[in-house]
């Protein structure tokens, strides 16, 4: 028998169907990214990009040329732009502002062909830096009240260039998702004076039996949750309280990268390297310290599609329950060294550009 599952934060219901227990064969094989012949994130064309705002590259590199193994940059078509005031303003019943924020691109490496996955656990690490490298930077416009990363993986996720980046979009506002998390971790701690997200920490480990837990490291948790809106969605989260990504120990990114790149390598060998949307939950800006939310990150395999039912109700079909899922991923092996090299190379430093 199908069952409804409610997500204990923001109180969505989805429908976990049981009775079709979707197989990883089961999902229709994946179409490629188209292969372009130029590419502006490669060596050589950082002249075709808008000025770097952050690089990782050897001492006394000049900005805005070769040599750099990280490079952010302004999105050349942002979605909102950095300049200006927000003139909030209402029309009749209707409010608007000006589309003022940040829109950054992170070119994680040099590599065309890698894949995010198979970059080295340093690699990974100083693309986690570099998050919160921007993010600290971006929280001290007092226009901008969130950051949002996020990565397209594939073209059915949405991505226009297959050489691997991240994106970040800093907003006036706080975006719906995020309040509603919020809205739910508030009204939780209000009740039981306990972070909700802990309480989900706890729960996995323990009185869940391990059965949604795919990994876990000293600091840090992989699952696929309770009420997983789409099959194979998989979340991590820290395993102590922490309520913003950018506030995370900066030597624990390493560990952090460790968890995401073999968390995205199972993902690759269960599923056939699917495309996927990876997004980071964290507290809004000037806000860190919260009690009652806790960051994570979020990845969600481009399975199933989004149809008329979803739209109309709010409520996400599952065809694989979350506990089959897991079960699966904890079965993949990526590397039996988990976590690969340490990357290696010259003496890099970060800088601002």
């Amino acid at each position: 028998m199908p069952e409804l599952r409610k997500d204990p934060v923001v109180g969505r219901w989805v429908i976990i169907s049981t009775e079709r227990g979707r197989k990883p064969s089961d999902f229709a094989e994946h179409v490629g990214m188209k292969h372009a012949t130029f590419c502006p994130f490669c060596p050589g064309n950082e002249g075709t990009t808008p000025n770097e705002v952050f690089a990782i590259r050897p001492p006394g590199s000049a900005a805005n040329g070769p040599g750099w193994s990280l490079r952010v940059v302004p999105n050349k078509f942002p979605a909102l732009q950095i300049e200006g005031s927000l003139n909030r303003r209402g029309e009749g019943l209707y409010d608007k502002m000006n589309g003022i924020g940040a829109h950054e691109v992170i070119i994680e490496g040099t590599d065309h062909h890698v894949d995010f996955a198979d970059m080295s656990e340093e690699q990974i690490a100083s693309v986690l830096r570099a998050y919160r490298e921007r993010m600290v930077d971006l929280r001290n416009d007092k226009r901008l009240r969130y950051n949002l990363v996020f990565k397209n993986h594939g073209e059915a996720a949405g991505a226009s260039l297959e050489h691997t980046h991240t994106q970040l979009i800093s907003t006036p506002i706080l975006p719906k998702q995020v309040q509603e998390e919020l809205d739910g971790s508030l009204a939780y701690f209000q009740l039981k004076e306990r972070c909700v997200w802990c309480d989900i920490v706890e729960q996995e480990l323990t009185e869940g039996n391990g059965k949604r837990v795919i990994l876990d490291s000293p600091h840090y948790l992989s699952i696929v949750p309770y009420a997983a809106r789409f099959p194979f969605e998989c979340w991590i989260l820290p395993r102590d309280h922490q309520a913003a990504f950018e506030t995370r120990p900066a030597d624990e990114y390493r560990e952090l990268a460790g968890v995401l790149r073999e968390t995205l390598q199972r993902l690759n060998l269960v599923l056939d390297t699917p495309p996927y949307n990876l997004v980071v939950h964290t507290a809004p800006n000037r806000d860190s310290d919260h009690e009652y939310y806790h960051w994570h990150i979020e990845i969600m395999p481009k399975l199933t599609k989004v149809a008329g039912f979803e739209w109309g109700s709010g409520f996400y079909i599952n065809p694989t329950p979350p506990e089959d899922a897991a079960q699966y991923l904890r079965d993949a092996r990526s590397n039996p060294a988990h976590g690969g090299g340490d990357g290696g190379g010259a003496e890099t430093s970060e800088v601002p550009a």
